[in-house]
């Protein structure tokens, strides 16, 4: 099901049918600021477990998608240097990967030494946590996710979905929040903090040094 929003000021009857359905164990896609990202509520066991049927890779850690760097703070180890990083490139295409915190084993079942988090320059995700009052699990919306069968293209990017309308046919997924406008196929720039040193796991959408 597709329900239609305005990009920059969703409506929030909307996203709060949304988080209800987060909140039941469901799966909602959402446009950001870099791709389009399927996610749950990080506190639904139901919804954690059919978003990683959904094809979340167990090889690399979960990413959170937040609204604030005190949220980050709650799941993450932040030292100072982390801290100043985060709120110069935030909101943006950036994932960074941190230590998790105790709390993410106990309450959320993550059960990973680190996590990827992120807090994207886009209303509707910022939106919907805000309905939720809970970060969300998240993982890139790709074709492979239709027909696994696809084989690895050039570029990574070719995988990625533009209009909201050809991720109907995404199996196990709830809603589509659509503004009705294309996305830009784009990955995030995946930036390692654990070390205290910035490592780059991955160029993408945000530039680094920046």
């Amino acid at each position: 099901m597709i329900e239609y929003v305005v990009s920059a000021n969703p409506d929030e009857r909307i996203m709060r049918r949304a988080a209800t359905i987060l909140e039941g164990g469901g799966l909602v896609v959402v446009p950001t600021d870099t791709s389009w990202s399927i996610v749950c509520s990080i506190a639904s066991r139901d919804g954690v477990a059919r978003l990683r049927k959904m094809g979340e890779r167990r090889d690399r850690p979960p990413t959170v998608m937040c609204d604030s760097i005190s949220s980050v703070s709650d799941l993450c180890e932040v030292d100072g240097a982390a801290f100043r990083l985060i709120k110069r490139l935030t909101p943006g295409p950036y994932v960074f990967v941190l230590r998790s915190t105790n709390r993410v084993a106990k309450e959320f079942n993550l059960r990973r030494a680190e996590i990827g988090v992120r807090i994207p320059d886009h209303s509707v995700p910022l939106g919907l946590i805000g309905a939720l009052e809970k970060p969300l699990l998240s993982a890139t919306a790709k074709r492979t996710m239709i027909d696994p069968d696809q084989g690895e293209p050039d570029f990574p990017e070719e995988l990625l979905f533009s209009g909201g309308w050809e991720l109907e046919d995404l199996p196990g997924v709830d809603l589509i929040l659509d503004p009705g406008e294309d996305n830009e196929r784009r990955l995030a720039t995946v930036l390692d903090l654990r070390s205290g040193e910035v490592s780059v796991l991955r160029h993408g959408a945000g530039p680094y040094p920046a």
